[in-house]
């Protein structure tokens, strides 16, 4: 009740998320499959048609943890996706999540392919439309990180300069 008026949408669940927590975050087979349809539908691809975006800016977007506190209101800033927080995503990290798979050599395990590059877009723009009631972010969806945004951190993760994938 205390967060600003701009604040109080964001604690309103959408359809897949008051289905997920129904569930449990383990809904019936048929009840995935509608919900990964549904969320499909919204994921908004680049103008481009390109997945892979700047590396370097995605290091920076992965590593940045800005916009996720009520306190960080400087609107000139960038959000960041805190990638840290939940992944490995570089074998020299020290510190990092474990709710979230290792992303170390993530490009180069999946040979560099552009149908991979494509894939991981979709999971970062949508989480759900790939797995539903997922526990990672929607990024895209909630607005919280542009295409641009999502495509340089793709290319962080996918890129053989990258050094995610040395």
């Amino acid at each position: 009740k205390s967060a600003p008026p701009e604040w109080q949408a964001r604690f309103v669940q959408d359809e897949t998320q008051k289905i997920c927590t129904e569930h449990r975050n383990h809904p019936p087979n048929a009840v995935i499959n509608q919900i990964v349809e549904r969320e499909k539908a919204k994921i908004m691809y680049p103008h481009d048609g390109q997945f892979l975006g700047d590396w370097k800016k995605g290091e920076r977007s992965a590593q940045s943890g800005y916009g996720w506190r009520f306190t960080d209101t400087d609107t000139s800033r960038p959000n960041g996706g805190n990638c840290y927080a939940c992944h490995q995503i570089e074998k020299k990290e020290l510190s990092f999540g474990t709710i979230g798979p290792s992303l170390a050599e993530y490009g180069k395990v999946r040979k560099f392919a552009p149908a991979e590059a494509k894939a991981l877009y979709e999971r970062i723009y949508n989480s759900n439309a790939v797995t539903a009631c997922s526990n990672m972010p929607r990024f895209g969806v909630a607005k919280f990180l542009t295409p641009e945004q999502i495509k340089d951190i793709v290319a962080y993760l996918m890129s053989p300069d990258s050094p995610v994938n040395k």
